[in-house]
């Protein structure tokens, strides 16, 4: 494994780690709510979107758990009112905007506990990442959100995709769909047969496509 390769592998460890932390809290804080599975499959889908955007705004690794939590906990309490309407706009610009209250909450909160000249992110320069690359034309969450989510939306797939097929299935589909490795070397490396090698990728490409349409539909208010 190459050094590259292991950072990455103990960065995921650390995302991890605080993901299942922070899930166990929001969890618990639904304890009286109805339908914890649907929210907890709501939280496993979308929590890394929000925390990618989230750090990608300027917010320190705890910051963006909270602002995870505080989003998710705040669309479970706003659903009970039905605030989000699907003719009003798509899902993701919802979840988008939703977010981005949650990231200047933690921002004005950096500024209390602080005692530090820090506005909200996007009408300060001098702070969130972002915005030291910003287009004056263009609102950058928006631009940035659109590419997370198409990102999100794939990485979702995939893990729901990798509860439903066999591990040596998802592994050849892996290795010859998502790494692109030669037919040949995915034959080699796992020690299977160019029939399995064309079936899993056959079979597994079924159910992506179905839970990619299944995402994409949610979005569109189906």
């Amino acid at each position: 494994m190459s050094e590259r390769e292991e950072e990455k592998e103990d960065r995921d460890t650390v995302l991890t780690q605080a993901y299942a932390k922070t899930r166990k809290s929001l969890i618990a804080r639904l304890d009286n709510w109805e339908d914890q599975r649907t929210w907890d499959e709501f939280y496993q889908t979308y929590w890394r979107l929000i925390y990618s955007v989230a750090v990608k705004a300027g917010l320190r690794q705890d910051e963006a758990f909270d602002c995870v939590q505080e989003t998710i906990l705040s669309i479970a309490k706003q659903s009970k009112k039905k605030l989000y309407d699907p003719e009003q706009g798509s899902f993701k610009t919802w979840l988008m905007n939703m977010t981005r209250w949650r990231i200047n909450d933690q921002f004005r909160k950096r500024k209390k506990d602080t005692a530090m000249l820090v506005g909200e992110w996007e009408n300060d320069r001098h702070t969130a990442v972002i915005d030291r690359i910003e287009d004056p034309a263009g609102d950058v969450l928006s631009r940035l959100w659109n590419t997370e989510w198409q990102k999100n939306i794939a990485d979702a797939a995939l893990a729901r995709v990798k509860a439903q097929v066999s591990p040596k299935q998802y592994q050849i589909f892996d290795c010859y769909v998502i790494k692109q490795w030669d037919a040949s070397k995915v034959q080699k490396q796992l020690n299977v047969s160019m029939a399995q090698v064309y079936l899993a990728k056959h079979r597994v490409g079924v159910v992506l496509k179905r839970e990619l349409t299944k995402l994409e539909d949610q979005d569109n208010g189906s």
